[in-house]
């Protein structure tokens, strides 16, 4: 076992990262250790990205103990560089840490200057002066690596940042080319933050905390305004809708509401989000106050202009996709479906149940012939029901069959339709079926299917798969 993190008086004591414990109990009899949490760790690390989404909502992850800002075009929002910095760390602190925080051109030059140096902000093409300054274990190379390089002499990145990069990679592996490259700024690897950037958003940063409700609903009614005045100049309307608070210590809490259809209209917009906050299991607590608001709309769609109908129809559309929207806000989008066909001929696998909120478009059902019976029933049986069957030859359609303790005389019969299993899907292949429609002496309509051959060393099986109307 060795140590993994350790307080400042551990530091100071003499203690380091990666000592194994018995050593470090023998220096220090006394000492305290836990064991390490991560998972307990990666949470906290969730809750710092979701508060530093306050300053940008490009948010990475650096490790496991370090978080990536892109901050392009957003300090002055701040006051600049420095404020935002301090800002950011203040904030941090809330969470009980000791925050380091450096800003620099590219994220690798700010990693390795937070970790190794003391720089706070790098001045504009700055970074590869401060950055040749660093020990050679900015580098974060394998110790063999490390130890290597320092026994030549070379104990700063400026000792190997004018060498060949084909020799440096040819003797040090070249993953530590590549590194010095990044660190220097030579190459910029823009981070991948941890949520998307939405499509359009709008926020507010309050001088004093919002505590009141009534202040807090006029916000969000100036946000949702701005963020439909943008979705229409791009002649788009929104899916799905966001809002998320930012509470003074740090707090974040998010809203979500979903739409039918695209939607930039204010008035609906808002009313669903205030069925949201009705509808919440835990009410918004605003702590000390929130003292900043974002509203996105992480989900976009194109939406065409369009004249209003005197066509009564249209309202009634409308009625039942705010009806939806109101179902989707109660009760979630998961829970509110819809029939969609799916790209199979398994007539299990023919149909299936979506989200009605979800954006991608379902495939039309085939079309009916005119006149024409339906070639399969609307509504088929979870699980086959078995039945007792006698046909004439051993491959045609039944004359009589026994279901659910009645005798059925088979009148007409049309088939078969046969249906190979999707084994690329089943694994291990079933047999294939041969489907009938067959109507009884008394007018009812079933679906039935032989499953198997005659002649096989089974005995083919009969079963009702669905009912036609």
């Amino acid at each position: 076992m060795r140590l993994a993190a350790l307080s400042a008086a551990a530091v100071s004591a003499g203690l380091a990262l990666g000592l194994s414990l018995t050593e470090a109990r023998t220096r220090f009899a006394d000492l305290r250790v836990l064991p390490m949490d991560r998972p307990a760790d990666a949470a906290l690390l969730g809750l710092m990205a979701a508060a530093a989404e306050l300053f940008t909502p490009l948010v990475g992850l650096d490790g496991e103990a370090g978080l990536f800002l892109d901050i392009t075009g957003c300090a002055h929002l701040f006051g600049g560089e420095a404020a935002m910095r301090q800002r950011v760390i203040r904030r941090f602190e809330g969470f009980g840490l000791t925050t380091r925080a450096t800003i620099a051109d590219t994220p690798d030059t700010a990693h390795a200057l937070v970790r190794f140096g003391r720089t706070a902000i790098v001045p504009p093409a700055g970074g590869e002066a401060l950055a040749r300054q660093l020990p050679i274990a900015a580098l974060e190379a394998d110790p063999e690596v490390s130890i290597a390089l320092e026994r030549a002499g070379l104990v700063r990145l400026g000792d190997i940042a004018d060498r060949p990069s084909a020799m440096l990679s040819a003797r040090f592996r070249p993953w530590t080319a590549v590194r010095l490259g990044r660190i220097l700024g030579r190459e910029d690897v823009r981070i991948t933050p941890l949520r998307p950037l939405p499509a359009c958003l709008a926020e507010r940063h309050f001088a004093e905390p919002l505590l009141d409700g009534t202040a807090l609903d006029v916000a969000l009614v100036s946000l949702a305004r701005d963020i439909c005045a943008a979705l229409e100049r791009r002649g788009e309307g929104g899916r799905r809708f966001e809002v998320s608070l930012y509470r003074c210590d740090g707090a974040v809490r998010r809203l979500a509401i979903a739409t039918h259809t695209p939607c930039r209209d204010v008035d609906t917009i808002l009313r669903l989000l205030r069925l949201r906050l009705d509808g919440l299991a835990d009410p918004l607590d605003p702590g000390f106050g929130f003292d900043a608001l974002r509203f996105s709309a992480p989900e976009t769609e194109a939406m065409a202009e369009h004249q209003v109908s005197l066509d009564a129809r249209e309202a009634d559309d409308r009625a039942l996709t705010a009806l939806i929207d109101r179902l989707v806000v109660r009760f979630g989008r998961d829970r509110v479906l819809r029939f969609v066909a799916e790209d199979s001929h398994d007539p299990v696998r023919a149909g299936g149940l979506r989200s009605v909120v979800d954006g991608t478009g379902p495939q039309a059902f085939p079309a009916l012939e005119p006149d024409e019976p339906p070639l399969r029933p609307p509504q088929l049986f979870d699980a086959p029901q078995p039945i007792e069957a006698l046909a004439e030859v051993p491959d045609g359609p039944p004359l009589r069959f026994r279901w659910r303790h009645v005798l059925h005389e088979v009148a007409r019969a049309e088939g078969p339709e046969r249906i190979a299993p999707e084994w690329w899907l089943d694994g291990a292949a079933p047999e294939t079926r041969d489907y009938y429609r067959i109507e009884d002496a008394t007018g009812r309509r079933f679906w039935v299917f032989r499953e198997g051959f005659y002649g096989d060393d089974r005995r083919p099986r009969w079963y009702v798969h669905g009912l036609f109307p």
